[in-house]
């Protein structure tokens, strides 16, 4: 291989890339329809098997085609949960090297919460409250189980975004969670600290019971923003 040839299948799998790419936008090729082969876009496009790959990949790794082993490649569906977890690792790498990075995600989510809280208030039926009543007890009961305790923490956060009846409100609340999460978990739970945030759980829910919405978004905001200190201040000792 001469030093010149990566370079040069970089160049010719980019150009592969764009032509699927253009047959997605386009509507050529709609979510669910298998692509070309290997063999058929070599042939078509008389380029090797490496760059037809590169681009295969380079596509999965954008959400935009699933490759499953013995299949062709299809288009894949729309989602927003795959959407998340593509950038997954870039959140990860962004958060870890950018303290700034972490403060401006958590003040997102407490803007963001606030609203889905607003809203859940507006919108709510019995159903929803007892489905987060259900939570509530769920996590009173594993306040000794910290992974378990911070899982259904959770829940509680998905299922008000839920309520909306938006499915992206729903992904993003789950996508910022799990970013905190997968940083560090002392970001989104301290043990010792489970009484307040039990406490605050229900407090929250009750303003949504009472459909204030105001008083929920402030219970929401209230609950997120001393978390944050107390957290914070509670990481910090436990590292010094």
């Amino acid at each position: 291989m001469t030093k010149h040839e990566p370079r040069r299948r970089n160049k010719l799998s980019h150009g592969v890339r764009e032509k699927i790419l253009a047959l997605i936008t386009e509507g050529a090729l709609a979510p669910g329809d298998p692509l070309p082969s290997e063999r058929e876009l070599m042939q078509t496009l008389a380029i090797g098997r490496p760059a037809i790959r590169e681009a295969l990949q380079s596509l999965q790794s954008q959400g935009l085609v699933e490759i499953r082993h013995g299949e062709r490649a299809r288009v894949a569906l729309p989602s927003m949960a795959r959407m998340t977890d593509q950038m997954a690792d870039t959140m990860r790498h962004l958060l870890t090297h950018s303290p700034a990075s972490l403060e401006h995600l958590k003040e997102a989510r407490a803007t963001f919460e606030m609203e889905m809280a607003r809203i859940a208030a507006r919108s709510r039926a019995q159903s929803d409250l007892d489905r987060l009543r259900s939570i509530l007890q769920s996590q009173e009961a594993a306040r000794s189980e910290s992974r378990r305790f911070l899982e259904i923490d959770g829940q509680f956060h998905r299922e008000i975004a839920s309520i909306s009846g938006n499915p992206i409100f729903a992904a993003l609340c789950e996508a910022i969670f799990r970013w905190l999460t997968d940083f560090h978990m002392a970001l989104v739970h301290v043990p010792g600290l489970e009484q307040l945030t039990l406490d605050e759980h229900e407090a929250i829910l009750a303003a949504i019971a009472m459909q204030d919405s105001t008083l929920a978004a402030r219970a929401m905001g209230d609950h997120l923003t001393r978390a944050n200190a107390l957290y914070q201040r509670a990481h910090l000792t436990s590292a010094g």
